[in-house]
């Protein structure tokens, strides 16, 4: 009889924050654990979103047996209504995770064609070869798992994002009886979560947000506005139970922010006395230190609530002298200089604002594990292999070496990147191949058909801007009519005309030479963007994008 082979294929979150995919595959069956979104960096100009490269599944359709969903946030369920139409598979994941998830594929008119299976915290399914476990870990949203899959070669587990809160807002704290149990029986692999796994210690627990919120909101003169992450429903729930307390009734701001509260609400996952939510048509004559404002826009989105505000483009909403705003939530990398323009900007209106960094006492605490939690799983799991996942590269790297500390050898840690092929035998493990794992841009209704080219093209106009030149022809007798009309946009300001105008004459000097008809409009061009490029980089050292276009008359 043949021996089971089983391949792990990250085709995203590996090297990258965001964008999380995981493909198991052994013989003949394949699980999917995740399937996410990452937010452009500011290289990928006009992209909206990033979803992952599936090619490497097109072929093997019929070989997915499930989806599997470890929690709600958009870095691990965002690419399913783009990518679920093409999978074709059932999808599983805890109540509010799938209710999220039913969100999303309704908004992009999905829903119909896709199976949705819910199952509990503690739930069991088995898929293939595949017997796939959840247990609950605690992280910035309710109804998180981590994963315990049986396969023919023991057992993996799959943290999911997580952190050890013992004494958390929702939800249990981690069951460690239950992983120590698995670490006695034999752990084959442990894939566990590296986000933050450059900081020393422990995560401080999410209650002592609360704590710290209410003492913001009962010290605040006047109306309190607090921005976090739409699916941070645990802090949405910590700013609901202080603002009860203190008498203020409790304002939600934002499309994502409204739709979540409204979806968590319905499962029973956010909790509001009577009366306390309001719509913002009711907010006349209410007085300041009776109101909370729960937004969306904590890193800096140019569309977001708190931005529009701050920017006094929100007609609902403006920023008054004596408001308080909380930045709930740390910056994403790259968020940086977004969120500090806001906060100038709501500064410069006379509003006190508390942020990472300053706030004191602190109103965010990250939901990933720090180094000795992550020290814990490890010790406790006693895996045979092991492989970070959910970070860039550098967090892969001090996550191995925080398992080579805790005693897993140095030969079975693989720091992989997405499209890595990991096969694992019972004893030994090697990286035997690539699978494709790029990038699949989603640009408004295209999804992939923005590719390097087209980022390069926008690349050159944002930098060097655009110049078009418009020639025109006799259309009987092939030869040019009067100069060529150049019209140029990012390129040189109204003072600099002189260069446009130069480069007129030298286009119709070049074009007029040929005393006969011009030559095939294939040869035009060329040497119109040959002669314009060497022009304008000798005279301005620049490079912009040159477009030729004919006009016969």
């Amino acid at each position: 009889m043949a021996k089971s082979r089983l391949k792990i294929i990250p085709l995203g979150g590996l090297g990258e924050i965001g964008k999380n995919m995981m493909v198991i595959e052994c013989d003949n069956d394949i699980i999917i654990v995740d399937v996410g979104l990452m937010f452009p960096d500011i290289e990928m100009m006009g992209v909206d979103l990033v979803i992952p490269d599936i090619s490497y599944l097109e072929d093997q359709r019929d070989r997915i047996r499930g989806i599997i969903i470890t929690h709600g946030h958009q870095d691990h369920i965002g690419a399913l209504p783009y990518l679920l139409p093409v999978l074709n598979a059932p999808v599983y994941a805890t109540r509010l995770t799938m209710g999220l998830i039913e969100g999303e594929l309704k908004e992009q008119k999905v829903r119909d064609r896709v199976v949705l299976k819910v199952l509990p915290s503690d739930g069991v399914v088995t898929l293939g070869k595949f017997r796939v476990e959840f247990f609950p870990v605690n992280h910035s949203i309710p109804d998180a798992v981590g994963l315990i899959i049986d396969t023919p070669l023991g057992k993996i587990v799959h943290t999911g994002d997580f952190k050890l809160d013992h004494t958390p807002v929702s939800g249990k704290p981690t069951d460690f009886s239950r992983l120590a149990c698995l670490g006695v029986k034999g752990v084959l692999l442990l894939l566990s979560d590296s986000t933050y796994a450059e900081l020393p210690g422990y995560t401080p627990s999410e209650s002592v947000v609360g704590e710290n919120l209410e003492r913001v909101i009962a010290a605040a003169p006047g109306r309190v506005i607090v921005a976090t992450f739409s699916s941070l429903v645990s802090r949405i729930q910590q700013v609901i139970d202080a603002a009860v307390k203190h008498q203020r009734r409790v304002f939600i701001v934002g499309r994502s922010m409204t739709n979540t509260v409204r979806i968590s609400q319905e499962l029973g996952y956010l909790r509001a006395p009577d009366g306390v939510l309001g719509q913002l048509d009711e907010l006349k004559g209410l007085p300041a230190d009776k109101i909370v404002f729960v937004t969306t826009g904590s890193q800096g989105e140019p569309t977001s609530a708190l931005v529009r505000i701050a920017n006094r483009d929100f007609r609902q909403l403006h920023i008054v002298p004596g408001d308080t705003v909380v930045i709930s939530a740390s910056p994403i990398p790259g968020n940086e200089a977004l969120i500090h323009r806001v906060i100038n900007d709501i500064f410069k209106q006379g509003a006190q604002v508390l942020y990472s960094g300053l706030a004191q006492p602190a109103v965010h605490v990250h939901g990933h594990a720090s180094q000795e939690e992550l020290k814990l799983i490890l010790s406790l799991t006693k895996p045979r292999f092991f492989v970070p996942v959910h970070g860039e590269y550098r967090h892969l790297v001090q996550h191995a070496r925080l398992a080579e500390q805790v005693g897993v050898a140095r030969e079975n840690i693989f720091v992989m990147q997405d499209g890595d092929i990991l096969e694992l035998g019972p004893r030994h493990g090697r990286v035997t191949g690539r699978a494709n794992a790029g990038n699949v841009y989603v640009d408004g209704l295209s999804v992939g058909d923005i590719g390097s080219v087209v980022l390069r093209d926008r690349k050159m106009l944002s930098r060097d801007g655009i110049v078009m030149v418009i020639i025109a022809i006799n259309g009987q007798t092939g030869e040019l009519v009067g100069r060529p009309d150049i019209i140029s946009r990012g390129f040189v300001e109204s003072k600099d005309l002189d260069v446009i105008e130069h480069s007129r004459d030298l286009v119709s000097e070049v074009l007029t030479h040929r005393r006969n008809r011009l030559a095939e409009w294939s040869v035009i061009d060329n040497k119109v963007r040959e002669t314009l490029n060497r022009f304008y980089y000798e005279q301005t050292r620049r490079r912009p994008m040159i477009l030729p276009f004919m006009m016969k008359v």
